[in-house]
């Protein structure tokens, strides 16, 4: 054996993961940013593009005419703006849930999913933070309003400290930052190896500035490390206190239906249990138009399915509580909301949310469907859609009908609302498709780190 093929074997060892080498693991995982992409990238992106440029023109109509061009009244205040927020923050949190609580477990079956899920939280937090600037209505007027600043030039005019609203400024800000950090901190080393593998001059100056002079060494590694630990560590309470705080916007009020102490738990769940189905959604498309089969394979499908499953059957106690809290508290008004709900004018929204966050889930219980990409993907939609329901549910059905009967009215979404509702699905997928073909979706450092650890049977974390 020559010199070059015997260093050739020490930088390619085989692996057992299909039998690939760590050169062919890094071939795989940069394709998708070094070749032309498939005709259903383009066609995915093109409606994404669409849906985002429709969402514009309705940014651009809002600003320009006034928050009146939405069905807001004066009994429903809040509808499709606030709903969205509260469902974009919940779909931010699975991204948290895999890189930070999973790698605190060392649980390996996050390494190929960890990356994706972590950048659908960014997106996820920038679609949910578009909202409340746009509820303002004037937003170079109406900044002082959510976020303290100095020096005052408000006088006596300044935050409220003691608004839920403010304490969601500060949660979800402070959630979007670290996990920015915690994103881009996994980067590092896989930037690096771009910058080894690309192929032009300009790609290859641009990854090796973001990698920020990565070198590889035992040190930088162990630093690596550290860091991540302690940004998990960070992180973690921040997926339990994020969506806490968002629930604090209704259960600190006097609603009927909101004013609940089984908010903070509900809403926790709930944001993992929509935010593992999106996650569900993006990686078995990518799973299959990307081919990152050998990566995200049937058994990271299956146990994410498992954590779905899981977290439906909580949301189900929680709307089963819910029922009950109507009935046995005797509370007059507490028991004609839930009676609005279900046969009210909005009863096929809350039908609707039932069957899909509670009955659809159920067939994650047979194996052979958690490990059917196609039919993971049709329940992890059916999943998206029943969260967003819950959402427009509590905020809507909670308002409508008050506790005078002559304020009692509809909601009517007007052409308005529904662009920004498309807009921001549009946003959401354009940055992850232009995402997918820019950074690397998989760790691949990561993946290597585990297998060689598993190959010399040790039990490290990558």
């Amino acid at each position: 054996m020559t010199s070059a093929t015997a260093t050739s074997e020490i930088l390619r060892p085989p692996l057992v993961e299909g039998g690939k080498t760590y050169g062919q693991i890094t071939d795989d995982i940069c394709a998708p940013m070094e070749k032309r992409p498939p005709l259903g990238w383009f066609l995915a992106f093109s409606v994404s593009g669409l849906a985002l440029l429709w969402g514009v023109i309705m940014v651009t109509d809002l600003i320009w005419t006034g928050v009146g061009t939405w069905g807001l009244n004066k009994t429903v205040s809040w509808g499709f703006a606030i709903t969205n927020f509260v469902f974009w923050v919940g779909i931010g949190h699975a991204g948290t849930l895999i890189s930070a609580i999973l790698l605190l477990f060392r649980q390996k079956w996050r390494t190929a999913i960890n990356r994706s899920a972590e950048a659908m939280t960014i997106f996820a937090v920038m679609c949910a933070g578009l909202n409340p600037l746009l509820h303002m209505g004037r937003i170079w007027r109406g900044l002082y309003w959510l976020f303290p600043y100095y020096p005052n030039t408000m006088g006596p005019l300044f935050v409220n400290f003691r608004s839920p609203l403010l304490w969601d400024v500060f949660a979800v800000s402070t959630y979007l930052t670290i996990s920015l950090l915690f994103w881009y901190m996994g980067l590092l080393p896989d930037l690096a190896t771009a910058a080894a593998h690309a192929k032009g001059a300009i790609r290859r100056f641009i990854f090796r500035t973001l990698s920020l002079g990565w070198s590889g060494s035992a040190r930088t590694w162990m630093q690596h490390e550290k860091a991540s630990l302690l940004l998990a560590g960070l992180a973690t309470p921040l997926v339990l206190s994020v969506h806490t705080v968002v629930s604090m916007d209704f259960a600190c009020a006097l609603v009927p239906g909101w004013h609940s102490t089984i908010f903070p738990p509900f809403f926790v769940t709930g944001a993992i249990f929509s935010g593992f189905a999106m996650v569900l959604t993006l990686l078995t498309l990518s799973r299959e138009f990307l081919g990152f089969k050998d990566y995200i394979t049937l058994k990271h499908i299956d146990a994410m399915c498992k954590v779905t499953l899981f977290t439906s059957m909580i949301v189900g106690l929680a709307y089963a509580t819910e029922a009950l809290i109507g009935w046995y508290s005797a509370n007059t008004f507490e028991r004609f909301f839930f009676i609005n709900s279900a046969v009210g004018p909005y009863h096929y929204c809350y039908w609707t949310m039932i069957f899909c966050n509670v009955v659809t889930p159920q067939f994650l219980w047979f194996k052979k469907i958690r490990r059917t990409p196609a039919v993971v993907f049709v329940i992890s939609i059916f999943i998206n859609i029943g969260m967003w329901l819950e959402r427009f549910n509590i905020i809507v059905i909670g308002l409508h009908r008050d506790f005078l009967t002559s304020s009692w009215t509809m909601y009517k979404p007007t052409y308005v609302d529904w662009g920004l509702f498309i807009g921001l699905f549009g946003l959401f997928f354009t940055c992850f498709l232009l995402f997918s073909r820019s950074l690397p979706m998989i760790a691949m450092s990561e993946i290597k780190h585990v297998l060689s650890s598993e190959k010399h049977g040790g039990k490290q974390h990558a």
